[in-house]
């Protein structure tokens, strides 16, 4: 099992990047461009990755009291992982991104893995910005 790890802090209220991360519509905004997520009925979603014939079983759990978002896949167990945001007294949040491959095979290596959950994090900011503070101009 590989696992890797990244956090951002993120100027605004946690609920605010919680609502936004978890908002199942539009998290297509902030993962990794190659991947989709569609619900079916909660937990039990589909994620379809550019280039890969059909989609993938997987869940995604949202647990708003926590602050905390958990998913993996369905049918081979290749992957789980969380994304969790704290903050405290009403400062930035801190959001951390943690991923477990569980396989070599679904293993992206540590670059990629990394790159991507630094996109990922920096994309959710970016719509966080948005949502709290409207669009420029």
């Amino acid at each position: 099992m590989t696992e890797y790890e990244r956090s951002r802090t993120m100027p605004a209220l946690p609920e605010h990047v919680f609502d936004q991360a978890s908002n199942v519509g539009q998290m297509d905004q902030w993962l990794p461009r190659e991947l989709h997520v569609h619900a079916d009925e909660l937990p039990a979603v589909r994620v379809r990755e550019d280039g890969a014939e059909g989609d993938k079983a997987a869940v995604l759990r949202a647990r708003a009291d926590q602050m905390r978002l958990e998913w993996g896949s369905r049918e081979n167990g290749g992957y789980t992982g969380w994304l969790q945001v704290a903050g405290h007294d009403g400062g930035p949040a801190e959001v951390k991104v943690h991923l477990s491959f569980l396989t070599r095979e679904t293993d992206p290596g540590e670059r990629a893995a990394n790159e991507a959950l630094d996109s990922s994090l920096a994309r959710l900011e970016e719509q966080v910005r948005l949502r709290v503070d409207g669009p420029a101009g």
